[in-house]
């Protein structure tokens, strides 16, 4: 986890570099006693985790983090509890009153991994989504649509282990913000398909391994160069 600290006063700074070498998971980079020096610095080299005075001259922490690109886990340090407002609207994960004890230190530097190793955790991908059809809930695998049909109000989800598809009241483009991008594709203003699935591709319609043909429409012609790219 990489790490700056920015702070005007270098006793301050000293403090954070003794307590942050306490965590050998967390590499701190670079210290400032800059503000502006550090907002170049990180406009170049973002990190994941900030140490951010507040009361600074020139530039305050509070407007450096508002300008950032980026989003790090921010930990603010200050004198003065009347910005603890402003520094919970920015999102920042903690709050540290000078003097900084080494055990409250600890205690907001330990959420920070914690935060830092949820973010980089690989969020699963779905396996199934659930439909409300014939009033009740109705769980469908993803490796079993087929494909997916629009019918005005209604979409009907053929499945490859039933003859008969699933209906449900709800649009195409609803359907798609629930199943995973990466794996199905719209290619008609009726027609949503699993990419796997898709044997053949010629005169702008789509053989899937099913045998089925389905057209792909003008608005969704980037389709066929996104599948020649898989």
């Amino acid at each position: 986890m990489t790490c700056v600290a920015i702070d005007d006063e270098p006793l301050a700074l000293d403090l954070l570099r003794t307590y942050l070498a306490a965590f050998p998971d967390i590499a701190l980079l670079r210290t400032f006693d800059d503000a502006v020096e550090a907002a170049a610095f990180l406009k170049i080299h973002p990190v994941d985790l900030l140490f951010a005075d507040i009361n600074m001259p020139d530039l305050s922490g509070l407007e450096l983090v508002a300008g950032l690109d980026f989003k790090p886990v921010v930990i603010f340090t200050t004198a003065h509890k009347k910005y603890a407002h402003e520094g919970f609207e920015l999102e920042a994960l903690d709050y540290l009153l000078k003097p900084i004890s080494r055990e409250r230190f600890e205690k907001a530097v330990t959420r920070a991994l914690e935060i830092y190793s949820l973010r980089k955790t690989p969020v699963p991908a779905p396996e199934y989504i659930v439909v409300k059809s014939e009033y009740k809930s109705v769980r469908i695998s993803l490796a079993d649509i087929a494909f997916i049909e629009g019918m005005e109000d209604y979409i009907k989800i053929h499945l490859t282990s039933e003859p008969h598809p699933v209906l449900t009241l709800m649009s195409l483009k609803s359907i798609l913000e629930v199943l995973p991008a990466g794996d199905f594709s719209r290619i008609h203003r009726s027609y949503i398909i699993p990419d796997r699935l898709v044997k053949s591709i010629q005169s702008r319609k789509v053989l899937l391994t099913s045998g089925r043909e389905l057209p792909v429409s003008g608005s969704y012609l980037d389709f066929i160069e996104k599948w020649k790219g898989k």
